[in-house]
């Protein structure tokens, strides 16, 4: 399970490439929870997940990594078969689970790719589609400004979603 750039590892940890190249032979975890990870790069063979559930937590009003691109990822993943669900939260913010934010905080320095298209073409060489180039944080593509906020009902609901499905996938008494 991971928040946000964990959640991106939490993401890529079921991915067989990276346990190939970075994990323990024939070891994985028996679950992949990643919340609000960004999903808009496409990775080389992307689709050659973990058999073990995935399970996606995300806010619509997510600014700082937008969930259209993992609406965009999870229909692929199902399409291909793997079990993977995607649980969205209308009108939460990016960090919608840490009651130490208000409801609104702005971020305006936050560096932002969302309006940038990156596709891995060659192993570890993330493309900017926009330019035909390797993708650099100095891209026009590249912007500021996001927000995240605390929202009570989806961090509730999220938390009482993740504990049931635990307690069903590793077979625990209610």
């Amino acid at each position: 399970m991971g928040f946000s750039k964990g959640g991106f590892a939490a993401l890529y940890s079921s991915m067989r490439r990276f346990q190939r190249l970075w994990g323990p032979p024939g070891i994985e975890f028996a679950a992949y929870i990643p919340f609000y990870a960004r999903c808009d790069i496409r990775f080389l063979d992307d689709e050659n997940l973990s058999d073990h559930p995935i399970r996606f937590f995300h806010g619509s009003a997510d600014d700082y990594v937008p969930v259209e691109p993992t609406r965009r990822y999870v229909d692929r993943l199902q399409r291909a078969g793997k079990d993977v669900q995607l649980t969205v939260y209308e009108g939460a913010r990016h960090c919608f689970d840490n009651p130490l934010n208000p409801s609104v905080f702005s971020l305006p320095d936050a560096i932002l790719c969302n309006n940038c298209r990156r596709e891995e073409k060659q192993p570890g060489n993330i493309i900017n589609l926009g330019t035909g180039k390797i993708f650099s944080w100095n891209d026009p593509c590249v912007t500021r400004g996001a927000t995240v906020g605390y929202d009570r009902h989806a961090h509730e609901d999220a938390t009482s979603i993740v504990k049931e499905f635990l307690r069903r996938q590793w077979k625990l008494n209610p």
